[in-house]
This record gives C-alpha cells, sequence and structure tokens, in this order.
C-alpha cells in the first residue's frame, strides 16, 4: 500500500505537492480544466490542514528551455478567476525566489511554481537538480498520476530527498485499483484492448496472460493478429513486423488457458473515413479496410463481459472519432456500464468514449494516466509510486 495524504501531519508544514496541470491552453486560456479540477481535492485538504503548498508541475514539452508559451502562469490566472482555490504564482520553480515565497508563506497558502520542465535536470533526474527543488520544504506529495511512470526528478528524485512523503488522494485511488488488479482481482477478469498497434500495448497484453481469463481485441491491432491467422484485411493497417510477437502471445494464451476474441465481423470501408459498410465474414475482401468492430463481434464480446467480475479497458474498438465507425467503442461503454462489476478504463481514447457515452458515472475507476495505467499492469508498479510504499 502506498501512504496517504491523510497518514501525514500538515499543519504549519512546507509542502511540496507534485500536480498535473498539463492542462490544454490556447492563446493563454485553459481548456480543459479536469486535471485542475481533479487535483483540487488533494489541494484543498492540505489548505485545510494547514499545510503551505507549492504547486509543482510540468506543462508541454519546452525540452528544458524556459519557453514562455509554456508558462504555468495562465492556469494559476484561470484557478485565482474561477475561484477554485487562491494560489499565487511563483515565476521559477528553483533558486531564491522559491525559497522566499516558501518562508513568507502563512499555513493554509498556497503558491504554483512555474514549468519544471523548464530545466533539463527535470527529465534527467539530475541528482543537484532535485535537491534544489528539494530545498525549501519537509514534506512531499504526489498526486500526478500521469506522470508516475517517469523517473524525473520531481516524481522520483524530490521523493527521495523528503522523509514524509505519500500519496495525494487522486494517486492513492489509482493505486489501490491497478494493486488489486494486479495481486488480487476478483474471477473471472477480462481485458479489453484495442487502439491501431500491437507494438503499443504488447508488453501489458503479456502481462494480462498472468491475471485475465479472457482478452478481447478490438481497434486495428486485431487486423495484425487475423492476417497472421491467415485470414484476410484488405487494405486494413497491419504490422507486419509484429508476426512474431503475436505468434508469441498466442501460444502464451494457450498454454495459460487465457481465451484471445478477435472480431468475428467488421464495419469496413473502399477508404479511410468513407462510407460505411457492414461485412459479415471474418475475412475482409480486397480494397476495404476494417474501421470498427461489427455488429455479431459486439454480441459476442458483451457476452463474453457478461460473467466478469473484473474489467480492464484500454483502447477503443474502431476509429471512433468518426460517427460512422464509433458503434463498437460505444456498445462497449454502454456493457461495461451495466455489468455491476469492477471496471477500470484508462487511456485517452476510451476515457473519452466513457464520457462521450454519458456512462462515466457508472464506471469504478477512470484512470488519470494513460501511459502510466499501461505500465502498472506491465510493470506490476511506477517508479513514482513505489517511491512512497
Amino acid at each position: 500500500m502506498v501512504k496517504s495524504i491523510k497518514d501525514l501531519n500538515l499543519k504549519g508544514k512546507k509542502t511540496f505537492i507534485r500536480v498535473d496541470f498539463n492542462v490544454p491552453i490556447k492563446d493563454g486560456v485553459v481548456g480543459d480544466d479536469t486535471r485542475i479540477q481533479e487535483a483540487a481535492k488533494t489541494i484543498k485538504y492540505a489548505i485545510e490542514q494547514g499545510a503551505r503548498v507549492a504547486l509543482c508541475s510540468h506543462l508541454g514539452r519546452p525540452k528544458g528551455e524556459k519557453k514562455m508559451e509554456y508558462s504555468l502562469k495562465p492556469v494559476a490566472d484561470y484557478i485565482n478567476e474561477k475561484k477554485i482555490f487562491p494560489v499565487k504564482f511563483v515565476e521559477d520553480c528553483v533558486g531564491k525566489i522559491v525559497e522566499d515565497a516558501v518562508n513568507n508563506m502563512k499555513d493554509g497558502e498556497v503558491i504554483l511554481l512555474e514549468n519544471v520542465r523548464f530545466y533539463k535536470g527535470e527529465e534527467k533526474n539530475d541528482p543537484e537538480f532535485a535537491r534544489e527543488l528539494a530545498k525549501p520544504f519537509e514534506v512531499y506529495v504526489n498526486d500526478a498520476f500521469g506522470t508516475c511512470h517517469r523517473k524525473h526528478a520531481s516524481v522520483y528524485g524530490v521523493a527521495e530527498l523528503i522523509h514524509d512523503k505519500a500519496a495525494g488522494f487522486l494517486v492513492e485511488k489509482e493505486a489501490q485499483y491497478f494493486d488489486k488488479l494486479i495481486k488480487n482481482p476478483e474471477k473471472p477478469l477480462a481485458a479489453i484492448i484495442g487502439g491501431a498497434k500491437v507494438s503499443d500495448k504488447i508488453g501489458v497484453i503479456k502481462s494480462l496472460l498472468k491475471i485475465a481469463d479472457v482478452i478481447l481485441i478490438g481497434g486495428a491491432m486485431a487486423y495484425t493478429f487475423l492476417k497472421y491467422k491467415g485470414i484476410s484485411t484488405g487494405t486494413s493497417l497491419v504490422e507486419d513486423e509484429q508476426m512474431d510477437t503475436v505468434r508469441d502471445v498466442l501460444a502464451q494464451a494457450d498454454k495459460a488457458g487465457v481465451k484471445i476474441l478477435l472480431p468475428i465481423d467488421h464495419i469496413i470501408s473502399d477508404k479511410f473515413g468513407g462510407e460505411p459498410t457492414v461485412c459479415n465474414e471474418q475475412a475482409i475482401p480486397d480494397g476495404y479496410m476494417g474501421l470498427d468492430i461489427g455488429p455479431k463481434t459486439r454480441q459476442e464480446y458483451a457476452a463474453a463481459l457478461e460473467p466478469c467480475k473484473t474489467v480492464l479497458w484500454n483502447g477503443p474498438m474502431g476509429v471512433f472519432e468518426q460517427p460512422a465507425y464509433a458503434e463498437g467503442t460505444f456498445s462497449i461503454a454502454h456493457k461495461l456500464a451495466s455489468l455491476g462489476a469492477t471496471v477500470i478504463v484508462g487511456g485517452g481514447d476510451s476515457v473519452s468514449a466513457v464520457k462521450k457515452a454519458g456512462v462515466a458515472d457508472k464506471i469504478s475507476h477512470i484512470s488519470t494516466g494513460g501511459g502510466a495505467s499501461l505500465e502498472y499492469v506491465e510493470f506490476g508498479t511506477l517508479p513514482g509510486i513505489d517511491i512512497l510504499r
């Protein structure tokens, strides 16, 4: 188990909280503020406890240079404007300016430090930079699950240097769900893996073979599996260089007694985004590409999920950003909402599908980290979480 922020004495303590404020900003204005709202619970708790809070985040990829289009100042302005909590902006994340700001704070006050990726030392987890970041603080809290798979200074190096450390509410919830999924899930367990590339998901699929009872494959990666099995895939997206990988996965699944389900029919078109046609066969005709799972597959997948007590979903079933090819993905979302099982959804596309389908409140856990959630399942833990255990 990770230590929770509730286990720490925060009163009067100079507290470094790593948050994920990597939000879309256009013309200096914050677009989607979901990440800010999600972190607010931990921040408000720290304020109530009388902590002296410094928030640290990255924004975009400034590659270790001070590029002002990646400044977090618009985020501070937005938080104040929307009255989420009162915050002062500090124009750096290390050095005297930060030390002075921290030393002049009163209990329950909050500052937001400038983008931590303005320094090369952040992504390199440079020990000297980590020391600079940690210097003014007595307590470390990580509430940025989306960066927990990265061994960066603000995620790992600072946590190594500060004795009193814990997870914020977001990270604590993620760790609870993923630890249970990996160590003692309620069975039967199904994994639904979609998306374009086998190569992106191979590590997670191999780890799932140790815990899953059934794996449902969708999205373009299914065509690589079908082609390996000698089934015609027309002009569908296929990774020819992944055939050995697919062979290994199917052999391991066979050995472990894990059922791997592949689409038995498709929604196809003669070009990407063209007119949709139902293909009732598993084989896709020449000149056509698969762009979603078909109605028979939707039924078969729903039936396979019915008895399951735990489900992990990562990746869409088709090109769901186009309405003509979204039905497969939405059918999965609605089925999961009606199951009454522990359902974990991770990865940007699946998360937005669940939200678009209007069933987000029926899902046990919607993960805030795409890459982080995959690596958690693949490796059984993450550097940023391990350091808090």
